[in-house]
């Protein structure tokens, strides 16, 4: 039914790469790669090989260095002519500022990645670059408004037989049945992601169905023990193939589980490493899920009420501006759950977003 998985992005030369190869690897290989094409004046293949330099600085969480790299993939790309090469490079930028938090640029690249795509004949790019959009809508909360398109690419992914992209539908999908509480179905659908990328080699994509099976057991089974040890199976993988965002989501969660067990101070220090994680990767939306979880281990540890509502409402503010719908309930809850003042629900935002997001499909 599926085949073995494989990363698209590794292109041109670098198709001998596999899904499971450490960055570091992929970051050498493909550093040499496009030195070797810009000398000989190749912008085909400079376009190509750039694309896995960014994507590596990306999963490394170097992103300076990917912002450049993905530009100068797209240049060349542009250069050759090739709308394929040149949607794969947006598709980089687009994902680079989800990862930064920059949502509204995040869909605009997506958006023009996809139209190059399908005019450029790459249905895989097309299907990667939608996925993008729908993945941006979820975070945001959205789910009304993406959860159609995120069924639609499961399908299709299926239909193809292709391992990578159906993990990640299920696990996208998935997370938006959790965040509903919709636990039982959550976790038959993580499993299904873990059997499928387990089968299929995708160790990536095991790693994140892991971790959302460690989730559902923490909150629906209060099983906080097997749910470390899937954590920890999961941050094997993290390490071996440096994957750096993974790995403080990883961390993230690993403080949520401590949390709901009562074990603040473990939590408490679990947040601080996963939030230096984030920090050192630039990535605003993990810090700040790191920041509130943080906040709430230091409220239960004793810490000034006073000093807890104004972090909170800082916090709210900052989801706020990033566009976070269902990171900025989390605050609410935190909020009633400690008795400080309860801010009032941003609302232009959401319903910008979901216009947005329905505008796309």
């Amino acid at each position: 039914m599926y085949g073995k998985a494989f990363a698209p992005e590794y292109q041109g030369a670098l198709t001998t790469l596999s899904v499971n190869s450490s960055l570091v690897d992929v970051l050498t290989a493909g550093t040499e790669q496009l030195r070797a094409a810009e000398r000989a004046g190749e912008r085909r293949e400079a376009a190509r090989s750039g694309l896995a330099v960014a994507e590596a600085h990306r999963r490394l969480g170097q992103v300076e260095d990917a912002d450049r790299a993905w530009k100068a993939s797209y240049r060349a790309a542009r250069e050759a002519e090739d709308d394929a090469a040149m949607a794969w490079a947006l598709w980089s930028g687009g994902t680079l500022a989800r990862q930064r938090g920059a949502l509204a640029l995040a869909w605009r690249l997506l958006g023009l990645a996809a139209e190059l795509g399908e005019r450029g004949g790459d249905i895989v790019v097309r299907g990667y670059s939608l996925a993008g959009m729908a993945e941006t809508g979820r975070i945001q909360g959205d789910y009304t408004a993406v959860g159609a398109l995120h069924e639609q690419l499961l399908a299709e992914a299926r239909k193809r037989g292709e391992a990578r992209h159906t993990v990640w539908a299920l696990e996208g999908i998935a997370q938006m049945h959790r965040n509903t509480g919709s636990y039982d179905t959550a976790y038959a659908m993580f499993e299904e992601a873990a059997e499928i990328a387990g089968r299929a080699d995708d160790r990536r994509g095991h790693a994140w169905a892991l971790r959302g099976l460690a989730d559902i057991v923490s909150v629906r089974d209060g099983d906080a023990e097997r749910a470390l040890g899937l954590l920890a199976e999961a941050e094997v993988t993290c390490r071996e193939m440096n994957l750096s965002s993974a790995l403080a989501y990883n961390h993230k969660m690993r403080g949520n589980v401590l949390y709901r067990a009562g074990r603040y101070v473990a939590a408490r220090d679990t947040y601080e490493q996963a939030l230096a994680e984030f920090r050192a990767m630039n990535e605003p939306r993990g810090e700040a899920l790191s920041r509130l979880g943080l906040a709430k281990s230091l409220a239960q540890l004793g810490r000034d009420l006073e000093e807890t509502a104004a972090e909170l409402a800082e916090l709210a503010g900052t989801l706020e501006r990033i566009g976070l719908r269902h990171a900025r309930q989390m605050v609410a809850r935190a909020q009633a759950e400690f008795g400080v003042e309860v801010a009032v629900e941003p609302k232009g935002a959401w319903t910008a977003a979901a216009a947005s997001v329905e505008a796309g499909r």
